[in-house]
């Protein structure tokens, strides 16, 4: 499968390209491959979808700012009409844009004005650990949505004919001045329910259950949304279908936090292991590491392993796992215990002083007694 081009780069504008310059651009692309200028040309129908992909996304205030921060991915795999919708999908959303041409104000010029129906998006929260994060995977959930009912016939709308638009002339002292609007009765569809089976709604709908298999990239975060084209409620009267939003959830891990691309770990050593110098284990979300604790080392110290993060979510680099050093210290001790310690804390070795370069030592002590 290719890799989806940059969709500023598909419609030729800025990134901090305005509405009118986006919509600007898309129409002229459109008029440009469009299918009823270039029968026959495959290319130019890919094109055409495309680009209406490109603006499906960047017109959409949303769904631009996932996009412009988390690129393809943020759109979970599959944003926009070429994973699933076809034509008559496209002219049917963004057919306004055209005017008049190709056909007298239609879009294509074959729909008669009518247009498609859009079903309601669905939205679902779907809860990942975070060693499904690191990786990526791949989800199966049920949804309970609207669907096609089988057995559904249909026909012209008496209320505007089929058209989808009512038209309104009124006499003013300019001459008939003509107006248009969508067909409340139709809802711009152009047709009505003929026969319905008994489990189907006044629009041909029914509801029922399908379970979905969504592929998540690694390196999503808390609250990000993946929309997911065609999974949502099908729309009324055989219309283009809603989007399924999936809202990503977290799960706390028990030992690592996460700080966006970075991991946290709260290691808790004794005395002696930071005194001598030791090897601990420490948790990755890929499974456990030794990690070496260089003798002197003193509680607070964080240190940094390169790359046992989580992946970005575009593929750019992996972040670090931090590792707090506590040192700590027991709340019981036997005699034997006791005795060893007493006799250390007199030793010089163990008494404490800042090094002689520690100024954040020197400054804290005089912030403490101001």
């Amino acid at each position: 499968m290719s890799q989806k081009r940059d969709f500023y780069e598909v419609l030729g504008v800025a990134k901090n390209a305005d509405e009118a310059e986006i919509k600007k651009a898309y129409r002229k692309l459109a008029l440009k491959y469009h299918p009823d200028k270039n029968p026959g040309d495959n290319q130019a129908e890919d094109n055409f979808k495309e680009a209406a992909e490109a603006y499906e996304v960047l017109s959409n205030p949303e769904k631009r700012a996932q996009y412009d921060r988390f690129g393809h991915a943020g759109m979970g795999g599959a944003s926009g009409f070429g994973g699933g919708m076809n034509m008559d999908d496209i002219f049917s959303q963004f057919g306004d844009i055209f005017g008049g041409a190709f056909g007298g104000g239609s879009f294509g010029g074959s729909r008669g004005g009518s247009r498609v129906v859009r079903g309601t998006n669905l939205r679902v929260k779907m809860k990942l650990t975070l060693e499904e994060i690191a990786e990526g995977v791949k989800k199966k959930i049920k949804v309970n949505k609207l669907v096609n009912a089988e057995g559904v016939t249909y026909k012209n709308c008496s209320t505007c004919n089929g058209t989808g638009r009512i038209t309104r002339v009124a006499q003013t002292f300019l001459g008939a001045m003509q107006t248009q609007s969508t067909c409340n009765t139709c809802q711009g569809a152009g047709k009505m329910i003929d026969k319905r089976p008994s489990d189907a709604d006044a629009h041909g709908l029914k509801r029922q259950e399908e379970v979905i298999e969504i592929e998540i990239p690694s390196g999503v975060e808390e609250g990000m949304q993946l929309s997911v084209t065609g999974k949502g409620n099908a729309g009324p009267f055989n219309g283009v279908p809603g989007d399924l939003i999936v809202v990503i959830e977290e799960v706390e891990h028990p030992e690592l936090k996460r700080e966006g691309d970075n991991l946290h770990y709260e290691a808790f050593v004794n005395f002696a292991f930071v005194a001598l110098g030791e090897s601990i284990e420490v948790p990755t979300v890929s499974g456990k590491v030794k990690i070496k604790i260089d003798p002197g080392t003193h509680s607070g110290k964080v240190l940094r392993l390169k790359g046992k993060g989580l992946p970005q979510l575009q593929g750019y680099g992996t972040g670090d796992l931090f590792v707090h050093i506590n040192v700590w210290t027991p709340q019981k001790l036997t005699r034997e215990e006791r005795e060893l310690l007493e006799k250390l804390k007199e030793s010089e070795n163990f008494q404490p002083r800042p090094e002689k370069n520690d100024r954040g030592f020197f400054n804290r002590m005089k912030d403490m007694f101001q």
